[in-house]
């Protein structure tokens, strides 16, 4: 971090105790190893100071979208199986087996283009297959796998490590189309016995099959933003004590009277229907704070819910403090976290942005500086 960038104001607290805390509840509630999922910088948590921390905490594997990120951990040490998730480009196959991370294979061609890499390498590739049981994203149709398993256990070049498809609704507990994705997995997992092979590592359960789904769990779980403290979805249930690892925090930066009728911000779209105290805050969407919270979000100032009025701009926001309300330059700000008993979660942020969770915590950007706070 350079030193401009940790005079900022405005900062991500991340806190690595907590994140423990999660990861131990996950595995106590579960039984089996954990696959710690962390794309998207750690769903913004931050991917290496989070993988380290993890790692030390005892995460069996992890798992990350793009083989960039697999890198990127692989050259800070990280030592653990690091399974990328995503679908993979033949030209990449190298590169994921020389950084020795195990691989995403979805289809009869993609095995053909691994073993050519392994082959030329001379080493072998450590892949888990792609199951479609009904995202229809990526990976062999569960009812037409029988020839990909055949030709994956056959391979001189691959290793099957695993087996693995994802739930598309497992966020809502009372959803029938994970019992129908799971009988669909175990009917393609049905064809190693078949095979006389041996079973590789059979994962399915992503946040919202480890919180509502025990049949899902099988030989290990792939915890996502419920690791991060965070629910899946309005319908999801709070199964397992998991609480937030990140805040968000600011201050005060400008504290101004606007006059009656006097309009705010972009496009005029709010005027205080009496005199009025406004500050500002120092973050913007140009940070990832949502857009759409322009009029309709919140923070805490002094313990006090106050409402962002005005467009939200690309480095800064207006809060409305009241007639009376008073507020210095300096004064912390919380967008999500808690202050003097009041907390804004990042659910509610979702839910008056009209987006998910999961958007909230992944556009925060490496504008906003991180700090760690526990996990000594």
């Amino acid at each position: 971090m350079s030193e401009s960038f940790s005079q900022r104001p405005t900062r991500i607290v991340v806190d690595l105790d907590a994140l423990s805390g999660n990861l131990r509840a996950i595995r106590s509630h579960v039984g089996v190893p954990v696959m710690a999922i962390l794309k998207a910088n750690a769903y913004g948590h931050g991917l290496v100071p989070v993988a380290r921390h993890l790692q030390a905490q005892g995460a069996e594997r992890f798992g990350v979208a793009f083989v960039e990120e697999g890198i990127a951990l692989r050259r800070a040490g990280i030592h653990l199986p690091i399974l990328v998730l995503g679908g993979i480009l033949g030209r990449q196959a190298g590169l994921l087996i020389e950084h020795d991370l195990e691989l995403t294979v979805s289809s009869i061609d993609k095995l053909r283009k691994v073993e050519a890499a392994a082959q030329t390498l001379g080493r072998k590739a450590a892949i888990h297959l792609k199951i479609d049981t009904g995202m229809e994203r990526i990976g062999v149709h569960s009812e037409t796998c029988g020839p990909f398993i055949e030709a994956s256990v056959a391979s001189r070049w691959c290793t099957v490590e695993g087996i693995y498809s994802h739930l598309a609704c497992a966020d809502d507990p009372d959803d029938p189309m994970t019992a129908l994705q799971l009988a669909r997995f175990h009917d393609a997992c049905g064809h190693f016995t078949r095979l006389g092979a041996r079973m590789p590592i059979r994962h399915l359960a992503n946040s919202g099959g480890i919180l509502h789904y025990p049949d899902t769990w099988l030989d290990m779980v792939r915890p996502g933003i419920a690791l991060y403290g965070v629910l899946p979805d309005p319908r999801s249930r709070r199964t397992i004590d998991v609480r937030p690892a990140l805040e968000l925090r600011s201050q005060v930066v400008y504290f101004k009277v606007v006059h009656v009728g006097r309009p705010v911000s972009y496009g005029a779209t709010w005027a205080p229907s009496a005199d009025t105290r406004i500050v500002t805050i120092p973050l913007g969407y140009g940070d990832g704070y949502p857009r759409a919270l322009s009029n309709r979000g919140q923070v805490l100032i002094r313990g006090r819910r106050l409402p962002i009025v005005g467009r939200v701009c690309m480095d800064q926001f207006m809060v409305d403090l009241g007639p009376d309300g008073t507020a210095y330059n300096g004064d912390e700000v919380v967008l999500i976290g808690r202050q003097n008993g009041e907390t804004i979660r990042v659910e509610d942020l979702a839910a008056q942005a009209d987006t998910i969770g999961y958007e909230i915590l992944t556009r925060l950007n490496d504008r906003i500086p991180r700090e760690y706070v526990g996990g000594e």
